[in-house]
């Protein structure tokens, strides 16, 4: 990703998309009532629990292994992806968090953080490269 932002060659989601994300999943919970049950504690906590599930289809796994998830295994993780994605995109409705502007936001400053000069090829956190 450029430090603008751009993802040249990558498929990208729109902002649209989140948007549209956003407010099915609004609808979703209005239509269940659910607003609330749907604080931010409860959301957080939620989206922490769905990303454990994400975690325990790669645990004791090797990195090759990893890399190379039988069809079957990478539908399910597929899935629990989906509900971290749903979990974050309605935590971030809740709290009025525009995530696409937040995550454009956070490329910029680790674009600074990460110049390609001194990070490239390099695992180090920011302060120590």
């Amino acid at each position: 990703m450029s430090p603008t932002g751009d993802m040249a060659g990558e498929a990208t989601s729109s902002p649209d998309a989140l948007h549209e994300l956003r407010d099915a999943m609004r609808r979703f919970a209005a239509e269940r009532a659910w607003e609330p049950f749907h604080t931010p504690k409860n959301l957080a906590m939620a989206l922490a629990g769905e990303a454990g599930e994400v975690i325990e289809h790669f645990q004791w796994l090797t990195a090759e292994q990893s890399m190379a998830l039988p069809p079957a295994a990478r539908d399910e993780v597929a899935f629990e992806l989906a509900d971290v994605l749903l979990y974050l995109v309605r935590l971030g409705d809740v709290l009025g968090i525009d995530l696409a502007d937040a995550a454009r936001r956070k490329m910029l400053l680790n674009a600074q953080r990460y110049p390609v000069e001194r990070a490239h090829g390099r695992a180090d956190k920011h302060d120590r490269l």
